[in-house]
């Protein structure tokens, strides 16, 4: 009997792989692909699971009672989504729609919940991306209150092509509407034509299938 034990309690147990659960299909947790333009959940659908990029963009996007739309983030890859469920909220106060062709985990909330609870190393990722996603939010409203529209769609394009972030920068982007950027920088369209024009004769960006963003923008960004 004390040879069984011992021979128990010297199994070892699997590993919990975060990013293996992240890009897979499995119990209760499903990989679906939506075509580019195509929505993902309307504002005020049903909130009954959280969403992660493995491939592909995503925009993010509330309209008031006036019917004026804003463009509140663009996702990629690594990014979660939809997580207000698990803060209670029954309804979706956003609209996503896919910039891309793109595809996502789909995990049901108690599935969220139960991995959330049991797996230490998946809880620390979340919580990490959800921290590094309010201080960007925070990031966002003082560049808003303090730079310059050329400023704040340098360091858009920059965000967007994921500088700074431990993977690989993505430096060809899927193409975005001027109209999209305009809405994220909460300025005019024209305004960003502009900017994008010079920062194309630059040499800061590239039209190229996509959209090339070149490192040397952020001399925009850091320049008084």
């Amino acid at each position: 009997m004390a040879a069984v034990v011992k021979r128990l309690t010297n199994v070892k147990m699997p590993v919990f792989d975060a990013q293996a659960f992240l890009d897979s299909a499995g119990v209760a947790r499903k990989v679906t692909e939506f075509r580019k333009k195509e929505t993902i959940f309307s504002q005020g659908d049903s909130a009954k699971d959280v969403l992660y990029i493995q491939k592909g963009g995503v925009r993010l996007s509330v309209v008031n009672e006036a019917g004026k739309e804003a463009v509140v983030a663009i996702l990629g890859p690594g990014d979660f989504f939809g997580e207000g469920c698990l803060a209670g909220k029954p309804i979706r106060i956003g609209t996503a729609t896919a910039i891309a062709p793109t595809t996502a985990l789909v995990i049901e909330k108690k599935e969220m919940i139960r991995v959330l609870h049991s797996e230490h190393a998946f809880s620390d990722r979340f919580i990490t991306y959800m921290l590094s996603r309010n201080i960007r939010i925070e990031e966002d409203l003082i560049d808003q209150l303090f730079n310059s529209s050329e400023k704040r769609l340098a360091r858009t394009l920059l965000l967007l092509a994921r500088y700074g972030k431990e993977d690989k920068p993505q430096r060809l982007l899927p193409k975005i509407p001027q109209e999209t950027l305009a809405e994220m920088l909460g300025t005019t369209r024209s305004r960003v034509n502009f900017f994008m024009n010079k920062f194309r004769k630059l040499g800061f960006i590239k039209y190229n299938g996509g959209l090339q963003i070149d490192p040397s923008l952020l001399s925009v960004v850091l320049h008084d």
